[in-house]
């Protein structure tokens, strides 16, 4: 009788990954969930949204965008890492999932999710009133060593990713952070807004959110903290030229699933980001929106959120923000 059932045993496991793999190779099959762990109406959300409808073209199935919010984006990264990695629940992940850990808010990390593709990279930029005194990098620097704890930043709510811009620029110049105490904020507008009332001197954020005051003529920027100029303020030097740091940082996101999604579903998935990512209609959007593009295959996007997440350690333990 076990003689007879090993050859049934056989071939039920024979059949069940026929099954499988034939399963995988129609995939997908039915509507794609795409967590998004901000609001709607914000830039992570706008971006979601829209690649999310040029995905719906290439894989022929819907793909619906839900704001899973709370938590300071802790609801909404784990509502991403703890789907089924069947390919049905992907998300945007954002920068904060390099920082979140460290300040135990959460156990997830980049490791956590099987990456798919990075699509954006907004660089940190250094912003000043128009009408200050401080024409470079190098006047705001001698200001600061010269008077320690006079001049206040503000762009984010405490240990975010501008404040962390800011005390890791300081700290890579061998300044201590401290010398420039941070004022919170609910956002860059906000301490964009501050800065112009003169409540503060200094704002740290990505050159999109100032550009509407760079615009007016009320707002200058002084460095950008990438290895290229930004193509939307070309005349803006890097960090690197401005001060010769090399410490670049920004707001970043990408698409990414549940760890353990099957291989085969991952390439699909990649191959349909960067058809979307390849486009006009998203290098459009993304110009209009003043956005930056950055390509990450699935490989390059976990060697990038890797060493993100050494920068924001190292950062935040040097702040007091690691726990």
């Amino acid at each position: 009788m076990t003689r007879l059932l090993r050859p049934l045993r056989a071939l039920f496991a024979l059949l069940a990954l026929s099954f499988c793999a034939s399963a995988f190779a129609q995939y997908p099959n039915r509507p794609i969930t795409l967590v998004v762990p901000w609001g709607a109406g914000g830039g992570t959300d706008a971006v979601a949204r829209f690649i999310a409808s040029l995905m719906e073209k290439d894989l022929g199935q819907p793909v619906n965008v839900v704001n899973r919010t709370g938590g300071s984006g802790v609801v909404g990264h784990s509502a991403i890492a703890t789907a089924a990695p069947d390919g049905y629940t992907i998300g945007m992940i954002t920068v904060e999932i390099t920082m979140m850990h460290h300040q135990k808010l959460t156990e997830l990390n980049p490791a956590s999710y099987t990456p798919i593709a990075l699509v954006n990279l907004d660089p940190a930029g250094f912003q000043v009133r128009a009408d200050s005194s401080y024409k470079t990098m190098a006047d705001v620097l001698a200001a600061i060593k010269a008077n320690p704890g006079k001049f206040k930043a503000s762009g984010t709510g405490q240990g975010g990713i501008w404040h962390l811009a800011l005390a890791g620029m300081l700290s890579d110049l061998k300044i201590d952070p401290a010398t420039v105490p941070w004022v919170p904020s609910n956002g860059a507008a906000p301490g964009l807004q501050d800065l112009v009332a003169g409540g503060v001197e200094f704002v740290p954020c990505s050159l999109p959110e100032a550009r509407s005051l760079i615009d007016a003529g009320k707002v200058r920027s002084l460095t950008v903290m990438a290895t290229e100029r930004a193509a939307l303020f070309p005349n803006v030097p890097t960090l690197k030229e401005a001060t010769g740091s090399g410490w670049t940082t920004g707001a970043w996101r990408g698409i990414a699933a549940p760890k353990g999604l099957p291989k085969e579903v991952q390439t699909r998935l990649e191959a349909s980001v960067k058809k979307a990512y390849d486009s006009k209609e998203y290098k459009d959007f993304m110009t209009q929106r003043g956005f930056g593009v950055l390509w990450g295959n699935s490989e390059e996007f976990a060697k990038f959120m890797a060493k993100g997440d050494a920068d924001m350690k190292s950062v935040m333990t040097a702040v007091g923000l690691a726990k």
